[in-house]
């Protein structure tokens, strides 16, 4: 039986995104939207949450596309309607939020996915069998885009639990902690935060893995092409994680590529949790960004209109 799925939110990533994947993906369906703002045509569509909820019984599982500000009280709606939960990038706001909502879902007996989409890159996975065994004596992160590009008048971003440039920078730790077989550990932590603001634009991370050192630079003011790379020095080479994940080469030499099905195979893996009975809430990478703005040294940097 296919899963009915509503869908939370409409904005630019549920365009971009999820409304194609939950399209492409067998076993589920798109059964209704809540949005305050937009519709879909011959499809139900709601002003808010719990009116999708109430006037959809048929509907299985909500995913919710919302800014983390909020969610949490839209994310205890649907787990206590009885229905599973998928949830965007970041899960919530706060660890203890999301840890809240693991805790409800297991007594009702629903499943919860906290969705990374980068880990489902075309090339992660090649690149975390290839580096298996394999001795890492550094790593290097480079992560910069232009936040005009990519966020162009969303100012939740800049808000408190918005996260800043950790919004894509937390892809990068997602990919970091698929990729190694050891937990990471950070050790130190630099923001800079535009005057008038209060998430930063930049980053400027320090951690470990074992005893492999581990450095990372995350930047919003990126004016050229993206760059969104893992570099890997091993005892067999230089690996590199390119593209958001999409490339892994060794070496200059292209060992896995592929076309962008991350949010698709998100979607599968949903359908496939809640047939199993299963859950997943792994929170590896938010923990690098709360334990990054609890350990940072803070430099206010000139204002940045978006």
């Amino acid at each position: 039986m296919s899963l009915a799925i509503g869908l939370v939110g409409l904005g630019a990533i549920a365009r971009a995104q999820h409304l194609p994947a939950i399209a492409d993906t067998d076993g589920v369906h798109l059964a209704a939207i809540a949005s305050r703002n937009a519709t879909l045509p011959d499809l139900p569509s709601y002003p808010d949450l719990r009116a999708m909820l109430d006037a959809e019984p048929e509907i299985g599982a909500v995913s919710l596309c919302t800014p983390p500000q909020g969610r949490f009280d839209q994310a205890m709606a649907v787990l206590r309607a009885g229905r599973h939960l998928m949830l965007e990038k970041p899960p919530g706001m706060t660890l203890s939020e999301v840890e809240a909502l693991r805790e409800t879902a297991a007594k009702a007996g629903l499943t919860i996915f906290a969705t990374w989409h980068s880990r489902e890159a075309a090339a992660v996975d090649a690149a975390r069998q290839w580096l298996a065994g394999r001795e890492i004596s550094a790593i290097r992160i480079d992560w910069r885009e232009d936040v005009r590009k990519w966020h162009p008048g969303q100012e939740w971003i800049w808000q408190p639990g918005g996260l800043g440039v950790f919004d894509p920078g937390i892809n990068a730790l997602s990919i970091l902690t698929r990729i190694l077989r050891q937990p990471v550990r950070l050790t130190a932590a630099a923001l800079s935060i535009p005057r008038g603001r209060q998430t930063p634009i930049a980053a400027d991370l320090e951690m470990c893995a074992g005893e492999t050192p581990i450095t990372a630079a995350f930047d919003w003011r990126e004016t050229g092409d993206e760059l969104w790379r893992i570099t890997l020095q091993t005892e067999r080479g230089t690996a590199m994680l390119d593209k958001g994940g999409a490339e892994f080469s060794v070496d200059g030499e292209v060992i896995a590529t592929g076309e962008n099905r991350e949010y698709a195979n998100l979607y599968a893996r949903m359908r496939d949790l809640v047939r199993a009975g299963q859950s997943d809430l792994d929170l590896a990478p938010m923990r690098l960004v709360a334990d990054a703005f609890i350990n940072a040294r803070f430099a206010i940097t000139d204002p940045f209109d978006a």
